[in-house]
């Protein structure tokens, strides 16, 4: 499956070449060094109109091929990485160096490896000999690692704003559990978090009557937030709550504390919206007794891909990897938020489709070749089955 792809700056022979060259670009999180120009070159070879754009220092690339009338897939990624230091790899994270069949680097799971793979399959359907319908669309970011703010939502409103509807957008996240294609995910549980001030009065320890212990009020608290009943919780996707910060500030083992604050996050199922999350928690937050002040960070939007009667791109995917591994994928809305949050639509199927995630973020992240070749020849089959005039 591989095949030439050249550029400017030098040859792209393979998937494999196409990594290593993103993985030397140091992306990390706004930077996008470069890889953004780098794929608007090898996608107009391939017969696309781009444009990029920039939002408070983000780039953003949106890509365009229309073989002819017919249904609109996405393929959604970034190019960010979060940040390396060289201790403890077994190669200089930013070199792309494949040891024993495994190329090492950082953003070689998470995503670069995904977008390598699926530059290659694009070019093997554009260069195919069979007829193709519909309308394919590239959205890649340089902004997801970080708050997410100036990336794909920024690129949903650019769409929306000029009427585009997407049909079907596949994510590159990395899904795989311990088999490139055995897990895909078709929703994400959507996340909060929450900075709780509680107020009491101080005092001295030997006489805590005439003081208001703002710590005792905080334990009772954090008591009743982990024991909360998600009742619209769904199998498969479960509403969990973590405190992740107790703080009482100046310490002295000889005064009651004015103030405590509280700092949670909230992985809530796709039965919920944030807005009924956070109706719930507020709920308990402003008893009386407990005299807090709630503020809300950081919100991410659960969603839901379920499966459609005609044109269901779910299934589409289902069936594109039974056809390559002869088995389907197991479905999964588990694991942290995605830019698929924001193409999620009643109009819109998002799915979430990549390699292995067992290294990413981590010290010596990689991808195999082999799984290389295989997250590639998904990819190809899910572009064949959609834009393949039958």
């Amino acid at each position: 499956m591989s095949h030439p792809l050249q550029s400017s700056t030098g040859s792209y022979s393979s998937t494999v070449d196409v990594l290593r060259h993103l993985i030397q670009a140091r992306s990390v999180t706004p930077n996008d060094a470069g890889t953004l120009n780098f794929l608007e070159s090898q996608l107009k070879k391939q017969g696309f109109s781009v444009e990029q754009f920039e939002r408070n220092g983000v780039k953003n690339l949106i890509a365009r091929h229309h073989f002819g009338d017919g249904p609109t897939l996405a393929y959604s990624g970034h190019v960010d990485v979060v940040p390396a230091q060289s201790d403890g790899w077994l190669v200089d994270p930013f070199s792309g160096q494949v040891i024993d069949g495994i190329m090492y680097g950082r953003g070689a799971a998470d995503m670069k490896g995904s977008i390598a793979a699926m530059l290659n399959a694009t070019r093997h359907l554009c260069a195919a000999a069979k007829p193709c319908t519909g309308t394919f669309y590239w959205l890649i970011t340089s902004d997801e690692e970080g708050e997410a703010e100036y990336g794909s939502l920024e690129i949903a409103q650019y769409l929306q704003s000029k009427g585009v509807v997407l049909d079907a957008c596949l994510v590159g996240e990395p899904t795989s559990n311990k088999a490139v294609g055995d897990t895909i995910k078709n929703g994400r549980r959507g996340a909060i978090s929450g900075r709780i001030t509680i107020n009491g009065k101080a005092g001295h320890v030997a006489y805590p009557e005439k003081a208001i212990n703002a710590a005792h009020i905080a334990g009772e608290l954090v008591t009743k937030l982990t024991s909360l009943n998600w009742m619209k919780d769904v199998p498969g996707s479960k509403t969990t709550l973590q405190v992740t910060g107790i703080t009482v500030p100046n310490i002295v083992d000889n005064l009651v504390p004015a103030s405590c604050e509280v700092t949670f996050n909230i992985r809530y199922s796709h039965a919920y919206k944030s807005q009924e999350v956070c109706e719930i928690v507020e709920t308990l937050t402003q008893q009386a007794k407990f005299a807090a002040q709630l503020q809300w960070e950081r919100p991410c939007e659960s969603f839901y891909t379920g499966k459609k009667d005609d044109s269901c791109f779910l299934s589409l995917v289902e069936h594109a990897i039974s056809k390559q591994l002869g088995h389907f994928p197991a479905l999964s809305t588990a694991g942290g938020t995605s830019d698929g949050r924001f193409f999620a639509s009643d109009d819109t199927q998002v799915v979430e489709c990549g390699v292995k995630n067992e290294s990413i973020h981590q010290v010596n992240e990689h991808v195999s070749i082999a799984d290389l070749d295989m997250i590639e020849s998904i990819y190809l089959r899910i572009l064949q089955d959609f834009f393949v005039t039958k």
